[in-house]
């Protein structure tokens, strides 16, 4: 009995220190509630996450001024540019990304485009009957193409929304089918939440995890959200819809070049353009 201890232990220290990152939060340019720096800071402060990515729903210019403002700070963790791409097929994660990824495309062109800039595409919250949520039919399809232009890198495994929780066990076991890449997010739209889920790799910096993911060689780990959770997450983003027509009408009808705050210095202008880190 005693002789499994100092595996256990062993287990224990391995995991350690393996780095930690989270590759899907929304901020407030999409259907996040919270802007850039409460983001970052909150991410600096209370959480041991080394990599993080901001992933949007169809833009990128937020997750471009995060990962400028959090190389400003010095900041302990690494910014990855992310989208959260809506395919004619569901939706699709495009990591380490420079340009957007144009939404309602096929599948298979969405990956090509993200791996034309020299992305990694990763399946968001995969396999569950529901609409955003691709299939394991379009799956199977593309990582049997003899294109390895159109292969996505990696499943994202563990995502703890309510989709995420009931299909998970399948998730997982497609993955270990095929041999991809695991990874776990916390699919945040509320700064506490991130970390929530998140994707274990050896390393601590973005270069890493990228090796990681493409050597196949990353894990996850996480908790579900409590199952009203989601409820309080909707009525925020109401009142933040809210105040983001109310934002859009004043800016129109005052003419002064202004709309709805995108969340980082600069995200009122229009067109809105990252201005530079302006600490409160």
């Amino acid at each position: 009995m005693t002789e499994g201890l100092p595996g256990a232990a062993a287990v224990g220290a391995e995991l350690a220190r393996l780095g930690r990152a989270d590759l899907h939060i929304h901020s407030a340019a999409s259907d996040g509630v919270a802007g850039i720096d409460e983001i970052l800071r909150y991410v600096q402060e209370a959480t041991d996450l080394d990599v993080i990515a901001i992933s949007d729903h169809e833009r990128i210019d937020a997750a471009l001024a995060g990962q400028a403002m959090a190389a400003s700070r010095g900041y302990r963790f690494e910014v990855v540019v992310g989208e959260e791409v809506t395919t004619r097929g569901g939706h699709l994660l495009g990591l380490f990304l420079s340009r957007p990824i144009p939404p309602l495309r096929s599948l298979r062109w969405s990956i090509a485009a993200i791996h034309e800039q020299g992305g990694l595409a990763i399946p968001a919250h995969p396999l569950a009957p529901v609409p955003g949520s691709i299939s394991a039919r379009s799956l199977r399809s593309l990582l049997l193409d003899a294109d390895p232009a159109v292969h996505p890198d990696g499943i994202e495994a563990f995502n703890p929304t309510t989709v995420g929780r009931r299909w998970h066990h399948r998730v997982v076991a497609f993955a270990a089918e095929h041999g991809l890449a695991t990874l776990g997010n916390s699919d945040a739209h509320l700064p506490w939440h991130i970390g929530q889920g998140m994707t274990r790799f050896e390393g601590r910096n973005a270069t890493d995890l990228r090796s990681a993911v493409e050597a196949r060689a990353t894990t996850w780990e996480g908790a579900y959200y409590p199952p009203m959770a989601q409820v309080g997450i909707f009525g925020r983003q109401v009142r933040k819809y809210a105040r983001d027509v109310r934002d859009e009408v004043r800016g129109k009808l005052k003419r002064d070049g202004t709309g709805r705050d995108l969340g980082y210095p600069g995200g009122r202008r229009r067109p809105a353009r990252y201005e530079g880190d302006v600490q409160p």
